[in-house]
């Protein structure tokens, strides 16, 4: 998760296992805007095989559906899941297994992604195969609800998707912005707090310069705008602000 940044770095600001594994966790967004119901990104799910248990050392059981449960929100009632790309962890609970196969677990939803991800998803290659599993994602295809979309665009009013690249070539963000208030999720671009850090880039990104360089501006708005950031598997803070302390960039959690 920390790329080329030696672990006597890392490993003062979070733990790890005999294995240099960190704890994460899967944290999924829901926006309410304009009458309708948005969910961003949807987690591991509960359809993938013990082979990808190993893969993420995934434990427990997916909170998809109990989460929205709590919000009272069935999946028939999300109108919009906005994917930031389509590796396993982000979008593996879009579907949901039946005693006839997969089918998507949020029927009434358009699935909106970036066109270079989907195809770089549907044709993984020797480094992606792990991570893209195909007849998973052309259940969305198959029911018509999947629309891509090519680089930055405005979704709803105040809300855009933000092509970022970096992590996948087709790796998007999501920008909302209302009564002066700006909040974003820029997915595995920032997975956590420590992350804010613009040479903290995963191994897994393909493309760690465009993702240090997206930071880099990133960071600049985060300092001197009035923004909330999402982290997608932070285990601490799932939303926070950021500000300057001394040479330090400090992230205080926003309830």
């Amino acid at each position: 998760m920390f790329g080329v940044i030696p672990k006597k770095i890392w490993g003062r600001m979070i733990s790890s296992d005999d294995n240099n594994l960190i704890p994460m966790v899967a944290n999924l967004f829901l926006l309410k805007a304009d009458g309708k119901n948005i969910l961003f990104d949807t987690g591991l799910g509960d359809v993938i095989s013990e082979k990808e248990r190993k893969i993420y050392a995934a434990t427990g059981e997916t909170n998809i559906e109990g989460g929205l449960k709590k919000l009272g929100i069935a999946p028939e009632n999300i109108d919009y899941v906005f994917l930031s790309h389509l590796h396993t962890d982000h979008s593996g609970g879009a579907v949901v297994e039946t005693g006839n196969g997969l089918k998507p677990r949020f029927p009434n939803a358009t699935h909106i992604v970036q066109r270079d991800e989907w195809e770089d998803a549907i044709n993984p290659d020797e480094r992606t195969a792990a991570v893209y599993i195909p007849e998973r994602l052309r259940v969305l295809e198959s029911a018509g609800l999947l629309e891509l979309i090519d680089g930055d665009k405005e979704l709803l009013p105040g809300i855009k998707a933000v092509k970022t690249g970096g992590h996948t070539r087709g790796h998007q963000a999501f920008e909302a912005t209302s009564d002066g208030t700006t909040a974003i999720y820029y997915a595995d671009i920032v997975p956590s707090e420590h992350h804010i850090r613009v040479p903290f880039v995963p191994s897994t990104d393909l493309f760690p310069m465009d993702t240090m360089k997206v930071k880099r501006e990133l960071l600049k708005r985060l300092l001197s705008e009035n923004i909330v950031i999402a982290f997608d598997h932070d285990i601490e803070i799932g939303l926070g602000r950021v500000r300057a302390e001394g040479h330090k960039t400090i992230v205080d959690k926003v309830e």
